[in-house]
């Protein structure tokens, strides 16, 4: 049972993002209008110290009105290599240059609505380079101990799903 995206016709867009309006034919031959958002690549990136603890930014999201845990991440600028991307947005978002970059992910979100993909990495090592180029991207910036993820993600901590996946896998590969 397969939709058919039959045509797109643009109805906003900025550098961010474009709307379009998708002709969509369904199984049984009807068709239906559906709006569709279309966004450039997300790239994340974090790094877990020898101590087993994971650097992450406490942040208020102002569209949901919520605090919580995430990765320092960003959108790949036109022509960016994704991996070069996510190390870019986590040092100008914390300060730390990753060392070499581990995928640990790619999700889709929201994909009954957006294309949208979120390319989401770690490294074992970091550098400090000095405060944050984009310090207003968060209140804080902390190591968290990795064996604590699970329940903050229970408690709510962590409420973009795609940071909660990515800290999920993340402690799955560090810790088993």
């Amino acid at each position: 049972m397969q939709w058919t995206n039959v045509s797109e016709q643009n109805v906003y867009r900025n550098r961010w993002f474009r709307v379009n309006l998708a002709d969509v034919e369904l199984p049984d031959g009807s068709h239906l209008d559906h709006y569709v958002i279309r966004l450039r690549p997300v790239a994340a990136a974090t790094v877990v110290n020898a101590s087993d603890e994971v650097l992450l930014l406490w942040r208020h999201r102002f569209i949901t009105d919520s605090w919580g845990w995430e990765l320092a991440a960003g959108v790949v600028e036109d022509g960016e290599d994704i991996v070069a991307a996510a190390a870019r947005e986590m040092e100008e978002e914390t300060g730390w240059r990753p060392g070499p970059l581990r995928p640990l992910l790619t999700v889709e979100p929201a994909n009954g609505l957006t294309d949208a993909r979120h390319h989401l990495y770690w490294a074992e090592e970091g550098q400090y380079t000095g405060p944050p180029q984009d310090a207003f991207e968060s209140s804080r910036r902390e190591w968290i101990p990795l064996k604590l993820i699970p329940d903050m993600i229970a408690r709510g901590e962590v409420p973009a799903a795609n940071m909660a996946a990515a800290l999920l896998m993340l402690h799955h590969v560090r810790l088993g």
